[in-house]
C-alpha cells in the first residue's frame, strides 16, 4: 500500500515527543449496498474508503488521530499531531520493520465484481416473491444487500509489519405481517466472510418464506404471560443473550477499567459447570473471523468460560497492558477513523449433552423462547431487558401454543448461574456490533439453553 520508507518516518515522528510505541494502520476498503422496499430497489450505493490512523502509547495513555490524505505529507502531519498530544521521557527507535505474511484460510471463490447486478437483483426480488406469496397478511419486504472488500495494513515501532484481506457479503430480511391494526416482524440475516458463493449458498425461497412465517405465526399468536418461570432459550440467535449481557464484560474494555461485574472473577466459577463460552476469530468463513486482528496479532480461538470457570477475556494490547496479560488477538475497529478496542468475534457457549426434548419434558409451565430479537443492556451491571421474536408457551412438557410480546428480563452474571442444560444444536448467527471502535461483524450462537427461572415480561396473567 506505501513504502517501507515511508511507514519508518511516520512511526518515527510519532515517536518523537517521547512516546513509548507508534502503530500506522492503513485501510483500502471497497463496498456495496442495495436495499429493496415496496418490491423496488430504492438504494444503491458502491463507495471506497481509503484512510490512515496513527495512534501512540504514553504509558497506559493512547492517543489517535486519523485522515484520508495517505501521502507522505499526510501521514506525518497526523503522527506529529498525535506526538504533541502529550510528552514523555523515553526516545524509542523502532525496530526495522520486518513483513510477515500470514496465509489466509478464508478463500473468494467468485469475486463480486464477476457476477453482473443482474444477477444480485434477481435474488433480492426472489426473496422478496417468497415472503409475499406466503401469505396476504405480510404487507412489507424490506431487504439490504451488502458486499465488502477491505484491505488493511498495519505497522508499528515494535518492528510488525503485516496485511490482511477481508471479503464480506450478507443479506438482511424483514417481513412485516399486518393485520387489525397490530404488526409483527420476522427478520433474518445472514452473512459470511465469502465472496458471491455465498448467495450461490443461499436459498432465496427458504429466506422469504422463513422470514414471513415467523412473522405471521407471532400475528396470529396470543400474548404471552408474565411471571417468573422456566425459560428454554433457543440456538443461533438465542446467544445474543450472553453476547450482550456477560460478552461485553468479558472484553478488556470494560475489564481494565473495573467496569465489569468479572474483573476481579478470573480462575473464579461465574456460572453453572454446564456452562462452556468460547469467542473464536478462527472459524472459517464465518461472519466474525479474521486472519490477523486489526492491530496485527494472530486471531485465536478463546475459551472464556471453562465448564462454569472464567479462564480468560478478550484481550486487546493497550487492555493486555492495563492488566498484565497478552493480547487474545481481539483488537478490532470498523474502519481507519477508528481506534482499536477489545472486541468479540464469534462468541458462543458450546455444545452440550442434553437435547431439547429432555428439556421441554422437564418445565410443567414455561416459556420456549426459538427466536430471540432485540433488546438492551446495561453494561455496568449486566441488566438486560430482550424481546422474544418467536415464542411458544410449554404445558406439562409439552409445546403448546405459539405466544407474543413476551420480554425476558434479568441480570448475566445471574443467568450464567441458572442455565442448567445445554444441547448440543449449536448454531451462529450473524450480526453487527456497536461499541467504542465502531460497528464491526459478530456471531453470536448457543445450542438450545434451559435457563432455570427467569422473569419474563407479558401482556398476559398466569391463570
Amino acid at each position: 500500500m506505501i513504502r517501507k520508507s515511508i511507514i519508518e518516518s511516520v512511526l518515527q515522528k510519532a515517536l518523537s515527543n517521547g512516546a513509548d510505541f507508534s502503530e500506522l494502520f492503513l485501510e483500502d476498503s471497497v463496498s456495496s449496498t442495495m436495499q429493496l422496499l415496496d418490491r423496488k430497489i430504492v438504494k444503491s450505493i458502491s463507495g471506497n474508503d481509503y484512510g490512515a490512523g496513527v495512534r501512540v502509547f504514553y504509558g497506559h495513555r493512547a492517543i489517535y488521530a486519523f485522515t484520508n490524505d495517505v501521502s507522505e505529507k499526510g501521514l506525518l502531519t497526523v503522527a506529529e499531531a498525535v506526538s504533541k498530544a502529550e510528552t514523555g521521557d523515553k526516545r524509542t527507535e523502532i525496530i526495522d520493520l520486518t513483513q510477515k505474511t500470514y496465509d489466509s484460510p478464508h478463500k473468494v471463490l467468485i469475486p463480486f465484481n464477476s457476477v453482473p447486478i443482474q444477477d444480485k437483483i434477481a435474488f433480492v426480488h426472489s426473496i422478496d416473491n417468497a415472503s409475499r406469496n406466503f401469505s396476504d397478511y405480510i404487507s412489507q419486504v424490506n431487504i439490504n444487500y451488502m458486499e465488502k472488500y477491505q484491505n488493511i495494513m498495519i505497522a508499528n515501532s515494535e518492528g510488525l509489519s503485516t496485511q490482511d484481506q477481508r471479503t464480506y457479503a450478507r443479506v438482511y430480511v424483514s417481513s412485516i405481517a399486518f393485520k387489525d391494526n397490530q404488526m409483527q416482524t420476522g427478520s433474518e440475516g445472514p452473512g459470511a466472510l465469502m465472496g458471491y458463493e455465498f448467495f450461490n449458498n443461499v436459498d432465496p425461497e427458504e429466506l422469504g418464506r422463513k422470514t414471513a412465517e415467523r412473522a405471521v405465526k407471532m400475528l396470529l399468536a396470543e400474548y404471552a404471560p408474565s411471571g417468573k418461570f422456566p425459560v428454554i432459550i433457543g440456538n443461533a440467535f438465542g446467544g445474543v443473550i450472553f453476547h450482550e449481557a456477560c460478552g461485553h464484560s468479558l472484553e478488556t474494555t470494560s475489564v481494565a477499567k473495573g467496569a465489569s461485574v468479572f474483573a476481579d472473577k478470573l480462575n473464579t466459577r461465574i456460572a453453572n459447570p454446564c456452562v462452556t463460552a468460547i469467542d473464536d476469530g478462527t472459524m472459517l468463513n464465518k461472519w466474525g473471523s479474521t486472519t490477523i486482528d486489526d492491530e496485527g496479532s494472530p486471531t485465536q480461538r478463546t475459551v472464556l468460560i471453562d465448564k462454569g470457570m472464567l479462564q480468560s477475556f478478550m484481550i486487546d494490547k493497550l487492555g493486555g497492558m492495563k492488566i498484565g496479560l497478552p493480547s487474545t488477538g481481539s483488537g478490532r475497529r470498523q474502519s481507519y477513523k477508528f481506534a482499536p478496542t477489545s472486541r468479540m468475534r464469534n462468541t458462543y457457549i458450546d455444545k452440550g449433552p442434553d437435547t431439547i426434548q429432555d428439556m421441554i419434558s422437564s418445565v410443567d409451565f414455561g416459556l420456549y423462547a426459538k427466536k430471540m430479537g432485540g433488546g438492551s443492556v446495561q453494561p455496568g451491571t449486566g441488566d438486560f431487558n430482550f424481546a422474544v421474536g418467536e415464542g411458544y408457551l410449554i404445558e406439562d412438557g409439552k409445546i403448546s401454543k405459539p405466544v407474543r410480546g413476551a420480554t425476558l428480563i434479568g441480570n448475566g452474571k445471574d443467568i450464567l448461574k441458572r442455565i442448567s442444560m445445554v444441547s448440543d444444536d449449536l448454531e451462529l448467527a450473524e450480526g453487527m456490533c456497536g461499541s467504542q471502535s465502531g460497528s464491526i461483524p459478530t456471531c453470536v450462537g448457543q445450542p438450545t439453553i434451559k435457563v432455570d427461572e427467569i422473569v419474563v415480561g407479558g401482556r398476559k396473567k398466569i391463570a
